[in-house]
């Protein structure tokens, strides 16, 4: 009888000690399971008190210190500006861009600054104008890097994207450019006469970027450039850190939309309805920091109907010097008819006599076309301290002086006192 009473008292001991072991573990698990749910806890509201803390030093009622404040903003700056940088470079990679210390590159020679960078604005169907002016002042070929190198002066035609990517426009561009090396093709914007603001914009951005030039300079491809001239003028600017240079003027907002010169933004010029001052878009030169301006600001720069509108008011706000220089001005010269051989001998003659020429190259080359002409035809070439040409007054001077071949009398009664040999 002990020894059964004596088993069951030690059965009952061990299943008592089982129980006491089990619900040990049991208590243990669940205080572990309590810790780690506090200490993720007090994670999340650290997460959250940081946060707070940090939108209520945006708002100013923190109680933490000056110090502190600042640089939590400073902080939160930067990784703004990281954040910017690291998309520009992405973006800049994906163009093909490589840094200015590797021209081509190696990295161990730097690159040479250059004078002007000139972008010749070019479109689809103007073939005949570009040709023109490679035979007139814009070097080809191996006279490029010599121009390049004895004055500092890039020259390039700038022409968009067909809209419909790939097609005959394109191909004939690409042709074109294969050929003659001059070409600045922007890859990211349409060619169409409603996007030439933005073009000039694209122009700028990608010029800063692949040339360091002291300047800019946009011109159109119906103008002719006398380079010593243009040359002489950017140089005796070099002192001028931000310059806008053009020939300046002003002039009436259209409204009406079946006009010419419709500026759908015409309410925002005021009640007077007047343009602010701006360089004629013919030709205009912009400073390096400007260009820089422009290409920095690409995305919060808006445009106008017109490209010389939309350049000048990306300046309005800046401390920028505009320089009106004359001989950026193209003539203004307008067709007319010649009523009989004395007005047309006295209106060639007048308007030869006031044009210059401009350029001994240009008309060198056509005056040898006429070697049967008197000495009189020769006195023409005069060299002029001007910049630039319209080709439409280039042609018309032509054409003047085709037909004095006619009166040759009386053009050497006109001339012949006023000239010098």
């Amino acid at each position: 009888m002990r020894s059964r009473g004596s088993q069951s008292r030690l059965s009952g001991n061990s299943f008592g000690s089982r129980v006491s072991a089990l619900m040990l573990a049991m208590v243990a698990t669940m205080a572990t399971i309590y810790v780690a749910s506090r200490l993720f806890q007090d994670a999340e509201s650290r997460v959250y008190l940081i946060e707070e803390l940090e939108k209520s030093i945006g708002q100013g009622q923190s109680a933490v210190s000056v110090d502190g404040t600042l640089k939590v903003l400073t902080c939160r700056e930067q990784r703004k500006k990281l954040s910017a940088l690291e998309t520009e470079l992405a973006a800049a990679r994906q163009e093909g861009f490589v840094p200015k210390n590797l021209p081509g590159n190696d990295g161990k020679h730097p690159t040479k600054k250059v004078l002007s960078v000139v972008g010749v604005m070019t479109t689809f169907g103007r073939k005949k104008n570009r040709d023109a002016i490679r035979k007139a002042w814009m070097p080809t070929g191996t006279d490029v890097r010599k121009l390049a190198d004895k004055k500092g002066i890039t020259m390039r035609f700038v022409i968009g994207r067909s809209a419909n990517r790939g097609d005959s426009l394109d191909k004939e561009i690409e042709t074109e450019s294969s050929q003659t090396n001059d070409f600045i093709i922007l890859d990211n914007q349409v060619e169409a006469p409603e996007e030439k603001a933005k073009k000039i914009k694209s122009f700028f951005i990608y010029a800063v970027g692949n040339w360091d030039a002291e300047f800019y300079a946009k011109v159109d491809d119906h103008v002719y450039v006398n380079l010593d001239a243009l040359g002489g003028v950017l140089t005796s600017h070099l002192d001028k850190p931000r310059v806008y240079i053009g020939c300046m003027k002003s002039g009436q907002v259209v409204s009406e939309p079946t006009h010419k010169w419709h500026e759908p933004d015409w309410w925002k010029f005021g009640d007077g309805k007047s343009y602010f001052r701006h360089a004629s878009s013919e030709v205009y030169v912009i400073s390096k920091a400007l260009a820089q301006f422009i290409s920095l600001n690409r995305f919060i720069l808006r445009t106008y109907a017109h490209d010389d509108v939309s350049t000048g008011s990306w300046f309005i706000g800046l401390d920028v010097q505009h320089l009106d220089e004359t001989k950026f001005c193209c003539s203004s010269w307008s067709p007319g008819q010649f009523l009989s051989t004395q007005s047309l001998t006295y209106t060639c003659s007048q308007f030869i006599w006031e044009l210059g020429p401009y350029s001994i190259s240009i008309m060198g080359q056509f005056v040898q076309q006429y070697d049967d002409f008197p000495l009189t035809i020769r006195l023409l070439i005069r060299s002029y301290a001007s910049v630039t040409i319209d080709t439409y007054v280039l042609l018309r001077m032509f054409k003047c002086i085709e037909n004095l071949a006619s009166w040759l009398s009386d053009f050497e009664k006109l001339f012949l006192p006023h000239l010098i040999v």
